[in-house]
């Protein structure tokens, strides 16, 4: 099978892109940065450095795979979200039709499109709309909120011994690691025996809240780690510094607020499938300590 990987340089997409190719699978490497797909040593792979918003240059790069991934890569640079969100879904949908992709996995979000004013939470619930579509074949995975995401607070988390969110102490979150996410996306991506449109959420080995998450740094970092909640207010002047524009601050405002709201995205019940194995520990060892 050929298999195209968009953000094939993401914590995601990289997982994807070994695991595909360690099963004899022929991989296309889609990214921004041509040397980061380069670097990551794929064999049996081609890499495009590909503008994922670009529809001719989607489409021009997808065309023979037998199996699409896609997701919409964090940025802040842009002028809106959900114009980043929305051109992105364009190249997609215009894949997945013009070259007549015949299974596509899309990483989507917990709670995707409940409503509107929840930041990319909506934006993502657009993409699961736009694919149904033109895709008969696709799986929205619907991942909690990443592990990985505490590596951005690394040095505040090493240096200064405390991570900030805007959440009550006690609110608890389906954190998951990339990892399982790309294991995952994997499995669908190289299965050639299922058939129609299906949403599954995704959440980790449990909830925990903010508490439980400092007491596991604690631990495994062995040295005193605590819990700082911050305003929402401070998240917007935090995105601002990152060089984010007005827009762009009150959209990922709305999207904090969304995973921050008890009956929220994260309020949605655990099923059987929607248990992933790694921990965070396991990521605070993997991915603090070792690197």
């Amino acid at each position: 099978m050929k298999i195209a990987i968009g953000a094939a340089a993401g914590n995601v997409g990289s997982r994807i892109a070994k695991k595909v190719a360690s099963a004899g699978h022929s991989v296309i490497l889609l990214g921004n940065k041509l040397d980061a797909l380069k670097n990551l040593n794929i064999p049996n792979s081609s890499s495009h450095e590909v503008d994922m918003s670009n529809m001719e240059q989607v489409v021009a790069h997808t065309k023979g795979a037998d199996a699409l991934f896609w997701l919409v890569p964090p940025a802040l640079g842009v002028t809106s979200l959900k114009a980043w969100y929305n051109d992105i879904i364009a190249a997609g949908v215009a894949a997945i039709k013009e070259n007549n992709i015949p299974r596509v996995v899309a990483i989507s979000s917990l709670g995707a499109g409940a409503s509107d004013n929840l930041g990319t939470v909506t934006y993502v619930g657009t993409m699961e709309r736009a694919f149904k579509e033109v895709a008969s074949n696709v799986v929205f995975l619907r991942p909690g909120y990443f592990m990985e995401n505490f590596l951005l607070q690394k040095n505040d988390i090493l240096e200064k011994g405390y991570f900030s969110f805007p959440y009550a102490t006690d609110h608890d979150i389906p954190f998951i690691s990339a990892d399982d996410i790309g294991d995952i996306a994997t499995e669908y991506l190289i299965d050639k025996h299922w058939a129609g449109q299906w949403t599954r959420n995704i959440m980790g080995p449990r909830n925990i809240n903010l508490k439980e998450a400092a007491d596991i740094f604690s631990e495994e970092l062995q040295q005193e780690v605590v819990y700082k909640q911050v305003t929402y207010g401070d998240i917007k002047n935090q995105f601002a510094d990152f060089g984010a524009n007005d827009i762009v601050q009150k959209e990922l405002v709305d999207l904090y607020r969304a995973l921050g709201d008890p009956n929220g995205a994260y309020a949605t019940p655990r099923t059987h499938d929607a248990h992933t194995p790694t921990t965070l520990a396991d990521v605070i060892r993997n991915k603090f300590i070792s690197k």
